[in-house]
């Protein structure tokens, strides 16, 4: 059975926080708050935890998902490289819902599923999170929701849908605005074949991020895509 805390309330926060810390040393799941949705975390450098999260989704190693960070420094050791433009956006839109793929650190040893050598990273705006990341160190981190469904918004619609393939659950209140981050890739900027490129819109938007980038963002396609494989 579920643990359930509310973050909110400073006589469950520290017993939520040190439950949720001692289940991704585990290896088990957490429920959390971030500044978009609510997403479920593990340890990401743990390759049963990280494969536990795909399974209580309902997605295969095709689906990797992305990695919340403490903060940019952690971010630099977890990258191969960050063009001058990505600094750029980094600096304007972090902390906040603006999910980045960049080519991984090849030294590194984890197993985020199929990636082609590349990771998803994003600082969320919101404490409870950032704690937890600077306790527990870079976390997987998806929308809490079964794939194809939508993305929870408070921690009712994440234990409906989730249930017991999560350990404990951090109950931060309905989520601000309930649009996840906006992602991005940005591995062909890195190797200068390609401007970076729109995965899925979200709370980042297209002006917002031409506004940095310039001619280094593709141009606005007649339709954009979505894809299930964000955090919150």
């Amino acid at each position: 059975m579920y643990e359930l805390f509310d973050s909110r309330d400073p006589e469950q926060l520290l017993p939520g926080m040190r439950k949720a810390r001692q289940a991704i040393a585990r290896g088990e799941l957490v429920v959390l708050p971030t500044d978009t949705v609510y997403g479920v975390a593990a340890d990401a450098f743990n390759a049963a935890a990280v494969a536990r999260l795909l399974a209580a989704k309902g997605r295969g190693r095709q689906s990797p998902p992305p990695v919340l960070v403490a903060g940019v420094t952690t971010m630099r050791a977890l990258v191969a490289d960050v063009p001058e433009p990505i600094e750029r956006l980094v600096e304007a839109f972090w902390p906040g819902g603006l999910t980045i793929v960049l080519p991984a650190q090849p030294s590194l040893s984890w197993d985020l599923g199929d990636t082609g050598g590349t990771v998803a990273v994003r600082m969320p705006a919101d404490r409870v999170a950032l704690e937890l990341l600077e306790e527990c160190g870079p976390l997987a981190v998806s929308s809490a929701n079964l794939t194809k469904r939508s993305a929870a918004v408070d921690v009712d619609d994440a234990a409906r849908m989730l249930g017991d393939t999560v350990a404990v659950y951090l109950d931060g209140g309905p989520s601000r605005d309930g649009v996840a981050s906006t992602i991005i890739d940005a591995t062909g900027l890195v190797s200068g074949a390609r401007p970076v490129r729109v995965l899925r819109s979200g709370a980042v938007s297209r002006d917002q991020l031409r506004s940095i980038l310039g001619e280094h963002l593709e141009p606005d396609p007649e339709d954009d895509h979505d894809h299930d494989h964000g955090p919150a």
